[in-house]
């Protein structure tokens, strides 16, 4: 699957606000937003006043870059949503929430979703005690997430448990076992991204 390669702070400064892509920098005073409050470029510190279609249009950029998928994966979500009953801006975040490499990251098994995304490629986790290496797939009520038995001495996982970190009300987590468990299917108040879904329905409903 396609990704963004490029650096990831300028994303952050071209939608104005922190995105949390690099983990642990996004949090100290390292962090190129905190320092440069406009926009990358030959004309970022020149303020323009957005269009509705503008607004729009950064609304989907900003919910692309947070988890970290592109165009016509983003599109499929969408359509998808769409045909789903209920709200087509909820389905549409709930189904971003609820693919493994966040559900990694919500845990607090990794310090950001690219880095989630890169250990579930690396086959460190199992989906009720079945490996899984895609990033994408799907979690529902009921599924069960651990650190696979032959990653659990890698310095990457040891010393979680030491690490605070808040879970959403959708997702309990045993750092002492490395394991984590879906216990609902996240809803539009446990998800704390800033993004205004119903301009992205408005964007693609044109």
């Amino acid at each position: 699957m396609a990704r963004y390669t490029g650096p990831v702070c300028r994303l952050c400064r071209r939608e104005g606000i922190k995105l949390y892509l690099k983990g642990d920098k996004c949090y100290s005073d390292k962090c190129p937003v905190a320092r440069r409050t406009y926009a990358p470029g030959q004309h970022g510190q020149s303020r323009k006043k957005l269009s509705n279609y503008g607004m729009q249009l950064r609304e989907k950029q900003k919910a692309k870059r947070i988890y970290g998928i592109l165009e016509t994966q983003f599109r499929e979500y969408y359509e998808k949503a769409d045909r789903a009953k209920g709200i087509t801006g909820e389905n549409l975040l709930k189904m971003l929430e609820k693919r493994l490499d966040n559900t990694v990251f919500r845990l607090g098994f990794a310090s950001s979703r690219s880095e989630a995304r890169q250990l579930v490629r690396h086959g460190h986790f199992a989906v009720n005690g079945k490996k899984v290496n895609i990033p994408s797939y799907q979690v529902s009520a009921g599924d069960v997430i651990t650190v696979r038995e032959s990653s659990r001495s890698s310095e990457k996982f040891k010393g979680l448990a030491e690490v605070a970190k808040t879970t959403p009300q959708w997702l309990e987590v045993d750092m002492d076992k490395l394991e984590g468990k879906v216990v609902a299917e996240p809803k539009r108040e446990d998800i704390d991204i800033p993004v205004q879904e119903t301009f992205i329905v408005e964007l693609y409903s044109k």
